[in-house]
């Protein structure tokens, strides 16, 4: 059994993420390849915590920009990250991970509402549990999200797994092939150079509250594992 540096995480699952090179959904060997990667994780002895996205579904922003309500938008992406977690508990059922959902809304036919000693319980028994539903509020994202569920079940490190980028660059490194990537930054460097790898909101909560970010590409087999043994991968984003 490999030595872990971390009894509990948060991991952070973007919903783009999910959809692979499909322009929206899901794409399965995606699904799969992120199950396995959770299934090591658990095998490891890890606590998770999981918060998914659901931009491969619905983007409220999006939708804001045509004239939708933002409430009423937001509403729908909520809606969108349960469908993402449903999708992702089968998943890692299918391959004997014991997983539970819980929702920030209440879908009590899917899902369990969100109870912070319930969720702590869960992991304490050795399940991963997923939370869907965002905030529960309207113009929160799931960064947020992922933020306040990390300091809330006493996460020693918010994992943030990024898609096609393997950390905090100084600029896009998707448009700007000179773009530079910070091996480590602070709180409150990246929210002052305002470098887009999490929303302000989730950014302040961490740096208020002195929780380490982890920025990673998670379809580099391994990686995760490689974290969570302490090594060094992608973009530490911490107090010091």
């Amino acid at each position: 059994m490999p030595e872990k540096k971390y009894s509990r995480i948060l991991l952070k699952l973007s919903g783009e993420s999910l959809k692979g090179k499909k322009e929206y959904g899901l794409d399965i060997s995606i699904l799969k390849f992120i199950s396995k990667q959770i299934l090591s994780l658990q095998t490891m002895g890890l606590e998770i915590g999981i918060v998914i996205g659901g931009g491969n579904i619905w983007r409220g922003v999006d939708y804001e920009l045509i004239g939708m309500d933002r409430s009423t938008a937001d509403s729908a992406g909520m809606l969108a990250t349960i469908m993402n977690a449903l999708s992702l508990q089968d998943s890692l059922e299918s391959m004997n991970v014991d997983v539970r959902t819980q929702s920030s809304i209440n879908v009590p036919s899917v899902a369990e509402p969100y109870i912070r000693r319930r969720a702590i319980r869960h992991m304490e028994k050795g399940r991963v549990v997923i939370f869907a539903g965002g905030t529960g509020n309207p113009y929160m994202s799931t960064d947020t999200a992922a933020a306040l569920k990390a300091l809330e079940i006493g996460a020693e490190v918010l994992i943030m797994a990024k898609n096609n980028v393997d950390g905090v660059y100084n600029s896009d490194p998707l448009v700007n092939n000179d773009a530079v990537k910070f091996s480590s930054i602070t709180h409150y460097d990246a929210l002052s150079k305002k470098l887009n790898v999490l929303d302000s909101t989730a950014l302040s909560l961490c740096m208020d509250n002195n929780l380490p970010i982890i920025v990673f590409n998670i379809f580099e087999d391994m990686n995760i594992i490689r974290i969570c043994e302490g090594e060094k991968i992608g973009t530490l984003i911490s107090t010091d």
